[in-house]
């Protein structure tokens, strides 16, 4: 029976440290520049082999990549979107090997158009990917020769030397009851900001008979100047039936800032 190869290629987040089990360590996840027109800088990035019998091949690519209305991340072939910076980016080495256990620390430089206009896209981004070249074969299933490969990406940002200005709109927020789903809250905000935009979200359940207060856990939020985003979130299931008022409060930025939205509501 002929054998057959199959190449996994394993994308690894961009946002977490990664363990030595995923055979490639990159950092940090995400890459600031600042500068307007004509500047030129420089940042570090540090790629590390956590293995300790296999060398990897590599190589270091870009991709272009979004926020969905949810918040997940959408990528696209480099140069695509309008608020591209991949062809601003050069590496120090786009191409290097990794002897078991050995780091290397790249320069990643941008060089900014001196083109670039005062009312261009005012923050540009990309994706720089390292990815393996050899795979490693894993072991056979059925026949099939399995060959496991990674690919680690961090996110690139860069913005004008404006002054920085967070803002997020609450526009509309809604009570699902439960019907064939469970229970839950709908919430639509805007990101007005001219820079990248994180916080955090937190929901607080007023009973209105008891007093009781019930909180949820805060969720983390990452935007892009002028996002339209959607969060849902699941009515927890020890809240008693009964009459309530929903608060959820967006906090962004270094104060932090908070915008507040509420809604009553009859659980049942």
């Amino acid at each position: 029976m002929k054998k057959i190869g199959l190449i996994i290629l394993i994308i690894l987040s961009a946002f977490s440290t990664l363990s030595a089990q995923t055979g490639l360590t990159v950092g940090p996840p995400r890459v600031y520049f600042i500068g307007g027109p004509g500047a030129s800088m420089v940042q570090l990035v540090d790629v590390t082999n956590p293995s300790k019998d296999y060398s990897l091949e590599l190589a270091v690519s870009y991709e272009d990549w979004s926020y969905s209305p949810t918040g997940d991340n959408q990528l696209f072939p480099a140069g695509t979107l309008a608020n591209s910076c991949s062809d601003w980016l050069t590496i120090s080495e786009p191409f290097f090997a990794l002897a078991p256990g050995e780091s290397k620390q790249l320069q990643l430089n941008i060089k900014v158009p001196d083109t670039l206009s005062a009312n261009s896209q005012s923050v540009h981004t990309t994706m720089l990917f390292v990815t393996q070249m050899n795979p490693r074969a894993n072991a056979q299933q059925e026949g099939a020769n399995i060959r496991l490969a990674v690919r680690s990406g961090i996110k690139i940002y860069h913005r004008q030397s404006q002054t920085a200005k967070q803002d997020v709109e609450i526009n509309n927020l809604v009570y699902h009851k439960k019907d064939s789903t469970d229970a839950f809250l709908e919430l639509e905000y805007l990101v007005n900001s001219n820079t990248w935009t994180e916080g955090n979200i937190r929901i607080e359940y007023l009973n209105q008979e008891t007093g009781k207060l019930t909180k949820t856990n805060d969720v983390s939020f990452y935007a892009l100047p002028a996002d339209k985003r959607k969060f849902y979130s699941l009515i927890p299931n020890d809240l008693a039936k009964g009459r309530y008022v929903a608060t959820v409060m967006l906090m962004y930025g270094d104060q932090p800032d908070i915008k507040i939205g509420e809604i009553a509501f009859n659980h049942e």
